[in-house]
């Protein structure tokens, strides 16, 4: 019994699914019970009861289990004195009945096998308030347990509802909120769903641009998840970065309208649409550094461009369904610094076949259409839709593509960012459900943030200069860091 309380105490393990409580302060007991809590509970059952009585405790220490056999015989001799089977160590989480005089021999028989298991010497008794409060059985005596339960709600609540059901993550709450009647309301301003300036948990409060302790980190994150976790944490920072998840009910009445993918629409949408904008171009910067800060063998960059297209087949639609993700990445890979490293491209074909087959044959053809406003964009299949290029129109940039066919493209970029906003409900519940019993790792998703990266890319200080300032510094590292890599081509 000490060593099971022992282990109890020490690995800190909660006594019952149901409370969730723990014992924190193994008490020794001082003095018999003539009862012990079990066998009072037993009492309505004479079958259990008969069978709990029968049982013999034996001592405690290792060295005594050999004589378990012989000590019952011992005391069950003519002129043995009995003692009650329920003295034994008394520990935090143990009841406590009302104290019933016994015979001091007896007690000291019983306690000489247990005592100084946990504590050499007993300890001071704590205080006796009970922080997790036991229904009186009718007809016997109340008790207590000295527990110290992980959840608050637990005190006081009704055995088989001490603990109330874990809160649903604010991502899964939003699949069970109900539309509301729409009516027109007057937006208030412009709304940020990337406030900078949070606490960081892995850079400090000043940072130098790529610093090489943080990157290892971060490599090391990477690798511990798969492909398809790490898109689902992409997914849900996302989705809070349109504004499609986790949207308040001051941020709507605000903007005038439920979600971001309404808000990028509107004249008053300028600032979401500028921090769409830097968040794709920021995702694609880190991304072609996961490839062109591998300095090591081939091989390395090989594994982190197959790394980067499994993560693009775990965004596309039908998978996670995160299109903004899928842009951001697939952007990475496009980059002339990352597309003109031939050896390493070529042994991504050579050792990495499925991977290159992939790229080639499947998700290049897919960007292509998505950028044409012609790729797949239903709710269900799609979680987040692909914004760039309605983001991109609505803010002055000029449309890629052949002059001859701008007109065309034009109208279907227009056409799908009104089908997108009309859509934008089925969008919020289909990525709820993407998100369904997700548990994230809070530092993984802290990294994929737009602020995190910022900061590790261009320091505390670079992160404050001007978009355009930045951009042009980071493409120049990268040109350098490319043809540091393989000169020449």
């Amino acid at each position: 019994m000490p060593a099971l309380v022992h282990s109890y105490v020490t690995g800190q393990r909660p006594l019952s699914q149901a409370t969730g409580a723990v014992a924190s302060r193994p008490v020794v007991r001082q003095r018999p019970l003539r009862r012990s809590f079990s066998e009072d509970t037993l009492m309505g059952n004479p079958a259990r009861a008969e069978s709990f009585r029968a049982r013999k405790w034996s001592n405690s220490q290792p060295a005594d289990l050999d004589h378990t056999g012989q000590a019952t015989e011992a005391h069950s001799g003519p002129g043995a004195c009995t003692t009650p089977e329920s003295a034994l160590l008394r520990m935090g989480s143990d009841p406590v009945l009302p104290n019933v005089p016994a015979p001091l021999g007896t007690v000291a028989d019983s306690l000489r096998a247990s005592d100084g298991q946990l504590h050499a010497k007993a300890p001071t008794k704590p205080p006796r308030t009970p922080s997790l409060m036991l229904p009186d059985a009718p007809g016997l005596p109340s008790t207590y347990c000295e527990l110290v339960p992980r959840v608050p709600s637990a005190q006081g609540t009704h055995p088989g509802h001490s603990c109330s059901e874990p809160e649903a993550p604010w991502w899964e709450a939003e699949e069970e909120e109900e539309e509301e009647d729409r009516c027109f309301a007057r937006p208030q301003g412009e709304v940020s769903f990337c406030p900078p300036g949070n606490p960081s948990s892995l850079l400090g409060p000043q940072n130098r641009p790529l610093d090489p302790k943080v990157l290892h980190v971060l490599r090391g994150l990477f690798l511990e998840h798969h492909a398809d976790s790490t898109a689902l944490h992409l997914l849900l920072v996302d989705c809070q970065a349109a504004g499609l998840l986790g949207v308040t009910k001051a941020q709507q009445a605000a903007m005038g309208v439920r979600s971001g993918l309404e808000l990028l629409s509107l004249p008053h949408g300028h600032r979401l649409r500028l921090e769409l904008l830097e968040r794709l171009e920021t995702l694609e910067l880190a991304g072609a550094l996961a490839v062109l800060g591998c300095t090591g063998p081939l091989e390395e960059r090989a594994a982190a461009l197959r790394g980067l297209v499994e993560l693009a087949l775990a965004l596309r639609p039908g998978a996670a369904g995160d299109l903004a993700g899928l842009a951001a990445v697939m952007g990475a890979l496009l980059l002339p610094q990352v597309s003109r490293l031939e050896c390493t491209w070529r042994q991504l074909r050579q050792r990495h076949t499925e991977a290159a087959l992939a790229f080639e044959q499947e998700l290049k053809p897919l960007m292509r259409a998505l950028d044409e406003g012609s790729g797949p964009s239903e709710p269900g299949e799609v979680a987040l839709p692909h914004v760039a290029p309605a983001v991109r129109l609505l803010e002055g940039e000029d449309l890629e593509g052949p002059l001859e066919e701008s007109g065309e493209r034009l109208l279907r970029t227009l056409q799908g960012a009104r089908q997108m906003v009309r859509n934008a409900p089925k969008f919020r519940l289909a990525a709820a459900r993407r998100l369904q019993g997700f548990r994230p790792n809070p530092e993984l998703r802290e990294a994929l943030t737009t602020g995190f990266l910022q900061r590790l890319l261009w320091g505390s200080r670079g992160a404050r200069a001007p978009r355009a300032d930045r951009l042009q510094k980071f493409q120049r590292v990268l040109s350098i860091l490319s043809q540091c890599l393989e000169p020449g081509h």
